[in-house]
């Protein structure tokens, strides 16, 4: 029998993290009478009284938020990681190895406006989230402890989000976290191999195929990866090569928030519900060495994969052997691609 990608089992393979995943396209057809998720159809008011992120609003510790009109920066206030000097004796058992981690953990309200998502954000309020993700990324950078600055946004509760506002987490630390340093091993390996960063390498490969593009503009490519791992995994790439948010050009900067306003609009627009997902950006370490094998680039791991009440379960085979994923990256990003530029909900006005 001859193979066919889009058929038959087979294992590709992710050189950011030097990891296989199980890809099984013939599985999307099995029916599924499992876990149906609920769907929030609620229609949240600009302003929550009861909100601890919206402007004005006391939060649990007694706080007071700022009447903010755009991008709100604070300390989390139950941090995960403690800006703490701890005296520690390293006893160096190879079998219970363990260390303090230093860090501080910060929360982004996006807006002030409690009923949004970066979907329904216009572009110059996502431009200025950006603004403030390289403000932050800098002034953090600065301190002599802090080594990497994981950017990120978990959206929905579906993705464990405690409160529909629309907010990020930035958390430093004085570490590289597990898959920053998988990531870094990877990058480095193929940088001094080639001479060419690898994602350099391969969005110049991905631009000729045409097969797993789903937007692009002059600066900027959003695609879903060869070695997705969720259904409609996407990744943000820059053309040009730059390690970190400080390399952002104006032009550039704006481009990014037109990049991220074009996902999330497909996303919501794939079933027509507010698409939860996981996103980060990954970026240079802040370790004071230079690092020319780092490409910009942000990652999108939403969990849905047939409807918007049936996500992807990583159990099992996931849990147990390697990552496994059912539809094609291709098909994926197909679907993705041909879907409105346009929010559902404004076509849906007119």
């Amino acid at each position: 029998m001859q193979f066919n990608i889009h058929e038959h089992p087979h294992r590709r393979y992710n050189p950011l993290l030097d990891e296989w995943i199980l890809v099984s396209p013939h599985r999307a057809k099995r029916p599924w009478q499992g876990q149906q998720e609920a769907v929030s159809i609620d229609l949240l008011p600009a302003h929550d009284e009861t909100c601890y992120l919206c402007a004005g609003n006391s939060r649990s510790n007694g706080t007071q938020n700022p009447q903010y009109e755009t991008c709100y920066v604070f300390e989390n206030d139950f941090p995960a990681l403690l800006d703490d000097d701890i005296e520690f004796e390293n006893q160096n058992k190879k079998l219970f190895q363990l260390k303090p981690e230093k860090g501080i953990n910060k929360v982004i309200c996006f807006s002030p406006k409690h009923n949004v998502t970066l979907a329904e954000m216009d572009v110059l309020e996502i431009e200025n989230v950006i603004k403030t993700w390289k403000e932050e990324y800098i002034t953090l950078g600065n301190k002599d402890y802090i080594n990497y600055i994981q950017i990120f946004e978990n959206k929905g509760s579906v993705m464990g989000c405690s409160n529909p506002h629309p907010h990020g987490q930035i958390w430093a630390q004085s570490s590289l976290p597990t898959q920053i340093e998988k990531t870094q091993k990877s990058l480095q390996a193929y940088y001094e191999k080639h001479q060419i960063s690898l994602l350099e390498d391969y969005v110049t490969q991905e631009l000729q195929l045409q097969e797993r593009i789903v937007i692009e503009n002059d600066h900027f490519v959003v695609l879903v990866p060869f070695w997705a791992t969720w259904p409609f995994e996407t990744m943000i790439i820059s053309k040009r090569h730059f390690g970190n948010l400080i390399g952002l050009t104006s032009k550039e900067t704006l481009a990014f928030a037109e990049i991220i306003k074009g996902i999330t609009v497909k996303y919501d627009n794939l079933f027509e519900t507010s698409f939860p997902y996981s996103a980060g950006i990954h970026q240079a370490p802040t370790d004071k060495i230079s690092h020319p094998e780092w490409h910009f680039h942000m990652h999108f791991y939403p969990p849905l994969l047939r409807s918007a009440s049936v996500k992807k379960f990583m159990v099992g085979y996931e849990m147990l052997g390697e990552a496994q994923r059912d539809i094609s990256p291709e098909k994926s990003a197909e679907m993705l691609r041909n879907l409105p530029n346009t929010h559902y909900k404004l076509i849906k006005k007119k």
